[in-house]
Order: structure tokens, then C-alpha cells, then sequence
């Protein structure tokens, strides 16, 4: 089982075919079949995290698959990628092999662990959570240092953040040099654990969900600064 994200960035005029993008996708793939398992077309943040502001310019689209070919053959054919490829400035997929995944994603369990190894580099972790209508205003007030704490911390190549619904609905993938790395600021920056202990005691979640991949291969223009530390 894979999964991947593909990125999109629509530059002027052409912005408005990203918003488009999530009414025709989503009636292309609810008579699509032989797509992807796990379906999810989601806005992104500015500053590469959960993120109030909106990057109106780009989306995401989030897939599983059972096989490569699936994708590949896909991104090649589909009425999908070909509406990407005309109407976009740039585009680029990974392609991830879940290592470790535990809770829900829309009480769904979108990520099947086939894979026994245990990657030392390149490793994507993606954090995903419904946050309470309640609780968002407490939660949104410490997203700026983490944030900030997540874009200084050594090792960190390439983040990410997009969500299904505006300020309830939000996820993170970001991409780590090594594990070292990754946990250095999991477990170790005091925003981060600060976050994570109110999560809990506060109850700002009402779903969430927490996994990490393998990189297998990307396709597409790559931003600059995902520069990975071994072939791919």
C-alpha cells in the first residue's frame, strides 16, 4: 500500500482552476472506480504548518493506492492530472510507504503498514487533526511558535501544511534528514511538547491521527529546497 501527495500551484489568473479543482475532482473521482482508495482534496497553509492563512495559489491532493502502477498509470491517463498539467504552473508528487500510523482520519484507518523497514533518512511524518469548534480559538493561539519552532529546527527539509476545512480540519507533513532530526523537535522542542501536553488535557482534539512513511520516489518539479540525503 502507498500514498501520495501532490502539490499544485496555480499562479494568476489561473488561481481560480484551484478552487474549481475541488468541485471537479471530486465528481470525477465519485464516478472513478479504478482511483485511488483513500481520496482527499484539501487547501494549503502559508507558512508551511497548520496555518490560518490560506495559500489560495496552492492544493494538495492525497491518495492511497495498492501498487505504484496504480499511480503512475493514473497520473498518466487521468482526466485529473490532465486538468493539473494544463491548468497549473507547477506540480510535483511523493510517493510514501506508511511505516507507522495510530488513530482516525474521518473515522477511517487510511494507511495499511506493508513495509518492515525502518528508514534512518528522508523520513515524511504527517500529524492530522479534527480540532473542536470549541477549543480552535486556544488551539490557533499557539500555532505561531510551534510553527516558528518547526521552520529553526536542523534537519527539517521540507514542510507542509493543508486541511479538508478552514481552522477544523488541518494536517502537517513534513519531511526530515533523519530520524534523529524528526525527533529532536517531536520530543525535545519546549513549544512542541508544550502542544502536545494542552492537546491532551485541554481535549482540543476530537480526531487525530499520526504517521510516518518511507519516501519511495517523487515525480514532477520539487521545490529547491527538498534535497534528499540518499537516492530515492
Amino acid at each position: 500500500m502507498l500514498t501520495t501527495i501532490t502539490v499544485v500551484k496555480y499562479t494568476g489568473i489561473k488561481i481560480i482552476f484551484g478552487f474549481f479543482s475541488m468541485i471537479v475532482f471530486r465528481i470525477l473521482l465519485f464516478f472513478d472506480n479504478g482511483g485511488p482508495k483513500f481520496r482527499k482534496l484539501m487547501g494549503t497553509g502559508k507558512n508551511g504548518t497548520f496555518d490560518i492563512k490560506p495559500d489560495l495559489g496552492q492544493w494538495v491532493y492525497f491518495f492511497t493506492w495498492d501498487k505504484e502502477s496504480e499511480f503512475e498509470d493514473y497520473r498518466n491517463k487521468s482526466k485529473i492530472f490532465r486538468y493539473i498539467n494544463y491548468f497549473s504552473k507547477t506540480e510535483f508528487s511523493i510517493i510514501l510507504s506508511p511505516i507507522q500510523s495510530h488513530g482516525l482520519w474521518d473515522k477511517q484507518e487510511p494507511f495499511k503498514i506493508t513495509s518492515t523497514e525502518k528508514p534512518i533518512n528522508n523520513i515524511a511524518v504527517l500529524t492530522r487533526a479534527t480540532i473542536n469548534l470549541w477549543k480552535a480559538n486556544d488551539f490557533w493561539k499557539n500555532v505561531p511558535k510551534v510553527a516558528e519552532n518547526l521552520s529553526q529546527t536542523p534537519g527539517l527539509i521540507y514542510s507542509i501544511g493543508f486541511g479538508e476545512i478552514p481552522f477544523l480540519k488541518q494536517a502537517t507533513l513534513s519531511i526530515w534528514k533523519d530520524v534523529e532530526s524528526m525527533k529532536s523537535f517531536a520530543y525535545k522542542g519546549a513549544h512542541h511538547k508544550d502542544v502536545i501536553t494542552k492537546t491532551k488535557s485541554d481535549n482540543w482534539y476530537s480526531e487525530e491521527l499520526f504517521a510516518r512513511f518511507m519516501i519511495v520516489r517523487t515525480f514532477g518539479s520539487l521545490p529547491e529546497k527538498i534535497i534528499l540525503s540518499s537516492p530515492i
